[in-house]
């Protein structure tokens, strides 16, 4: 892990319902990255890291954090949900597709807060975390005990072609 100037640490598609194919598996595997994920916040807040979150609008179009909230909360991932939920000060912002580059204002947040390395958690690994690495020219850490899909090769696979072609950092936290 390398120091944390102009860093940003940014959770992909946390605030989930999980009520999708596979979605199940996916939860699952999530809960198990959870104490990496709340690492990695307390990390953040103790070297002054923005805290950004980028999300599924479920539908809603409106970066509603209490509306998307209650959408998404259900029995299964209740305990989630609330040990990783936004704090006052930290960003929430939504996506339209996969990527949180893809017309949303995440670049331009990136730039105001003058944001050069990237410290990606979330899920799914092997698709938006996936995604979101590839897109810009950020230097990347990528805590392989952070990021979640919901079949652990593909996850591997992921983290595989992010520290190889990507030459992100994997280190877990």
């Amino acid at each position: 892990m390398s120091a944390p100037e102009q860093s940003a640490l940014i959770y992909i598609d946390v605030i989930n319902d999980f009520q999708f194919t596979h979605g199940k598996e996916l939860l699952n595997q999530t809960y198990r990255i959870l104490p990496a994920m709340k690492n990695l916040k307390v990390y953040a807040r103790a070297n002054g890291i923005p805290i950004i979150y980028i999300n599924d609008h479920y539908a809603s179009w409106r970066a509603d954090l209490q509306q998307i909230f209650q959408h998404c909360l259900n029995d299964d991932n209740q305990k989630l949900l609330e040990a990783i939920r936004p704090e006052e000060g930290d960003y929430f912002l939504i996506k339209p597709k996969h990527s949180g580059f893809y017309q949303s204002s995440l670049q331009s947040l990136l730039y105001e807060l003058g944001v050069k390395r990237l410290i990606l958690s979330g899920i799914a690994g092997n698709i938006c975390v996936l995604f979101d690495a590839y897109m810009r020219e950020y230097e990347l850490w990528v805590p392989e005990n952070a990021i979640a899909s919901n079949d652990p090769n593909d996850n591997q696979y992921a983290l595989t072609m992010m520290e190889n072609v990507l030459k992100a950092d994997v280190s877990p936290i």
